[in-house]
């Protein structure tokens, strides 16, 4: 499969690769440990801090519960915690639309 990343997501997945690193480092794990806790091998904890590598969505969220900021991060993803997007529901919601 071909797969098709602008210059900013691969910097983008580096980033949070790396975020992911540091946030082991913080929790004074080793990398064997973070992929044993999360059922993943050391080549895909690997691939996933290096930015490099695909991995699948629930191997990545069993590696945020390892790390212990699987929470976080969803909730990071919630549009309702975002000013602009408040905004936009509120919009969509009066002209009698669904989310």
């Amino acid at each position: 499969m071909v797969q098709r990343r602008s210059v900013r997501q691969q910097r983008m997945l580096k980033d949070f690769g790396a975020h992911l690193k540091r946030w082991r480092t913080v929790n004074n794990m080793a990398a064997s440990d973070v992929a044993d806790r999360a059922s993943v091998t050391r080549e895909t904890l690997r691939n996933v801090e290096s930015g490099t590598g695909t991995a699948r969505m629930d191997s990545l969220f069993a590696i945020l519960a390892a790390l212990g900021i699987l929470d976080e991060v969803v909730e990071a993803a919630n549009p309702y915690n975002s000013e602009v997007a408040r905004v936009r529901i509120d919009e969509i919601l009066r002209t009698g639309g669904t989310l």
